[in-house]
């Protein structure tokens, strides 16, 4: 075979091979992309919401105590009780030392001999007044000393009754050993037992707190947001709150209280919140259960979505992929609107059944 005859063979080989490359990538390519999955663009709902973190509490939670010292000698409700405003629920016993109660007696044995005394005074100042043998002054200051004496028998006498009693009555306020319900409402603990010393709640002690108790019917949600959200957030909104305990059922509340003050927890800057949770029949809702709060801030419903992974977003614009007939496709620009993050709004660009690719799979090398 001459040279020139294997120039031209070699040529037409390469040529072959070359076209046959070219049919097998480009018939890759194309096979590719239409292997690609679609999603169609449908009507749906898009929630943009904020997330805050905490725990349901009660509204008010009322610490209970008692006006008299001693020890507790009985207890008439149990954690978990529901109690009205009123009901006894426990009594707690005088249990002065030796020393406290000779004191009291003998306080009152001085008040009565100071009593006595003044009392057959009291006839020989009248009688002197009454002849004018004593000025107004002096008879004045006598009645004064008078009224102080038997003020200070009363008080002496109130005071050895309470010990011996737990209960005596000054002026219109009954003081008693038996403490009562200051609310209608639930028992949430108790920190005491029978046996336990009791320290009275007076104007310079703050006292034993005896049990805790609170109406279940006004409960509110403590948590916090990221800062990021709360610029967004108004008093009022809407919120759905997930609760870790029970995670088939959904409770609503509003938005009551966001805190002014910023606070920093875990490295973060969050901001409290206070969201009320009305009483629910078909939810049982206990005091420092943990949820979640979707603070609901903007709610679109019967608008095009579709899933935001499939947008290509380039500075102000954004395009997806759709697919034609005949397996054709075109990059079409849309105008986007509100997004939960998940999927998006789709406000032009698209319409109702339009279908639209998924991003290729970027491969690792």
């Amino acid at each position: 075979m001459t040279m020139k005859k294997k120039i031209v063979l070699s040529s037409v080989a390469v040529v072959l091979v070359g076209g046959a490359s070219l049919l097998f990538f480009g018939s890759n390519s194309s096979s590719d992309q239409d292997s690609l999955p679609k999603v169609k663009v449908k009507r749906g709902t898009i929630i943009d919401k904020a997330l805050a973190v905490g725990t349901i509490e009660p509204e008010n939670e009322i610490s209970v105590k008692s006006k008299v010292s001693g020890v507790i000698s009985r207890i008439f409700v149990d954690v978990g009780e529901y109690v009205k405003i009123g009901q006894p629920i426990l009594e707690v016993k005088p249990d002065p030392t030796p020393l406290e109660l000779a004191d009291a007696k003998r306080q009152v044995e001085l008040s009565q001999v100071d009593m006595d005394n003044l009392k057959k005074e009291s006839v020989r100042m009248k009688s002197l007044y009454a002849g004018k043998l004593i000025s107004d002054k002096e008879y004045e200051d006598f009645q004064k000393k008078f009224d102080e004496s038997e003020l200070r028998l009363k008080i002496s006498t109130e005071k050895l009754a309470l010990m011996e009693s737990g209960k005596v009555k000054i002026g219109e306020t009954q003081i008693e050993s038996i403490v009562k319900a200051p609310i209608s409402g639930f028992v949430l603990n108790r920190t005491i037992e029978v046996g336990d010393p009791v320290t009275p709640l007076t104007s310079y002690q703050e006292g034993t707190v005896l049990m805790k108790m609170a109406n279940m019917e006004r409960l509110i949600f403590k948590g916090t947001v990221d800062e990021i959200d709360v610029g967004k957030m108004r008093e009022g909104m809407d919120v759905e709150i997930k609760v870790g305990a029970l995670p088939s059922d959904t409770v609503r509340g509003t938005l009551r209280k966001i805190w002014l003050k910023a606070e920093k927890k875990d490295n973060a800057t969050v901001f409290p919140v206070e969201i009320l949770v009305p009483a629910s029949k078909n939810t049982v809702l206990r005091a420092g259960y943990s949820a979640n709060a979707s603070i609901i801030i903007k709610k679109k419903a019967d608008v095009l979505t579709v899933p935001e992974r499939v947008v290509t977003f380039n500075n102000d614009t954004a395009s997806v992929k759709i697919a034609l007939e005949g397996k054709k496709e075109e990059t079409r620009y849309i105008r986007t609107g509100l997004s939960d993050a998940i999927n998006i709004e789709v406000v032009s660009g698209l319409n109702e059944g339009d279908e639209v690719f998924e991003k290729p799979v970027k491969k690792i090398d």
